[in-house]
């Protein structure tokens, strides 16, 4: 399945127009959740015992070596049930992950088989505490879920997923590297969006990765993947991928992008290789005539990280509408660079009031950033971002 996200829904969105019902149902979910959250391992460890024992075709879906007790199934599962309460912020992130999961194979049965094995392993972990209520409560908010996504599956006129050939593999630096992926049949992404992507150096372990470029007549798709400590996938692919390996994507994913009818301008905020989803859109941008005036921080720990900077500038210096700034952690003495974290230097400038803001970059990045941005006044419904962790 995917990797661990984190919850897509913050934790401080309000849910005051929830059904009674609703609001309870996930008030259990969480009060019980956070008493047994202590031992996710063993919770983890019980839920994939039942379900490969209830349905063992269900173990292809994962890679070859896991670690039955991580949890990051169970934990992300268990986030989106605690924000079933607010539909307009989780509906839209179910039906793009209902189509996501079409690549793995996922049947009506499995939703079946994954709920029971949840139900049961909270229910032990729990022991008296499952009560009949908390029982309606976990079932409720997994039908849900499930139905969401089933439905928005039955209903996608896209194949489960396409495949792409590496026509060029090119090393921007020692740990980061260029790959330009020619699909053999269209892939229908946004600018913004992120694809899930399996590669033959470590099969079965799916990693997000956001293309560079806006879609081309030629369909040809541009990544940009640093190897990450400890990264199993971005280390395979910076060190070992070939021209001519064959990938595989899963359904168009996320929501960041821009919206040219709005009258608002635009903040962006990018760390590193968080910078590709929003080149993807100002790659886009680049076509028309008038835009928003969009202002972007791109920030790093040093220089040699704003790998793209040099890029943007030049994007900068034929559009008006766009304006650029470095933003670099160490005090190098450099001459037009911000010294700070993202998160410091761009609420240093206040609540960014009627703007539209995009943030993208490692999870601890968007974190410290939005966090600080809400500190400063930027409002919840301003920010845009697709928390994901790329390995």
């Amino acid at each position: 399945m995917t990797a661990e996200p984190l919850n897509p829904i913050p934790k401080v969105a309000d849910s005051s127009n929830a059904p009674e019902a609703v609001t309870t149902m996930v008030r259990h979910v969480r009060e019980t959740w956070r008493e047994i959250e202590p031992y996710t391992p063993e919770v983890a460890q019980f839920f994939y015992g039942m379900l490969f024992t209830l349905a063992p075709e269900a173990r292809d879906f994962f890679p070859i070596h896991m670690d039955v007790r991580s949890g990051k199934l169970v934990r992300a599962i268990v986030n989106i049930l605690q924000s079933v309460d607010r539909p307009d912020d989780v509906a839209p992130y179910l039906v793009q992950l209902g189509r996501d999961h079409r690549k793995f194979g996922v049947q009506s049965h499995h939703y079946e088989a994954i709920g029971t094995a949840l139900l049961a392993a909270v229910k032990r972990q729990l022991g008296p505490g499952w009560t009949d209520d908390v029982e309606r409560a976990w079932a409720e908010a997994f039908t849900i879920v499930a139905r969401s996504m089933q439905d928005a599956a039955e209903s996608d006129e896209y194949p489960p997923s396409w495949t792409g050939t590496v026509a060029e593999h090119r090393r921007l630096s020692w740990d980061l590297a260029l790959v330009r992926i020619e699909p053999d049949r269209h892939i229908p992404y946004r600018p913004g969006q992120y694809l899930s992507v399996e590669v033959p150096q470590r099969p079965r372990l799916w990693r997000n990765l956001s293309p560079a470029n806006a879609p081309r007549p030629d369909g040809s798709i541009e990544f940009h993947i640093r190897a990450i400590e400890g990264g199993w996938v971005s280390r395979g692919i910076v060190s070992h991928t070939q021209p001519g390996d064959v990938w595989r994507f899963g359904a168009p994913m996320g929501q960041l992008h821009v919206d040219r009818e709005s009258g608002r301008d635009v903040l962006m905020v990018a760390g590193g290789t968080g910078i590709t989803p929003l080149q993807s859109i100002l790659d886009d941008l680049g076509r028309f005539g008038k835009n928003p005036n969009v202002t972007i921080f791109y920030g790093g720990a040093a220089r040699e990280d704003l790998y793209a900077l040099e890029v943007l500038r030049s994007l900068s210096a034929t559009n008006p509408w766009l304006t650029v700034h470095p933003v670099v952690e160490q005090d190098e003495g450099l001459s037009g660079f911000e010294v700070g974290t993202l998160a410091d230097v761009v609420s240093s400038y206040g609540a960014w009031a009627d703007h539209d803001v995009l943030v993208s970059g490692s999870p601890a990045m968007i974190r410290a950033t939005v966090s600080r941005m809400l500190v400063a006044g930027t409002a919840l419904d301003q920010i845009r971002y697709d928390p994901f962790i790329e390995e």
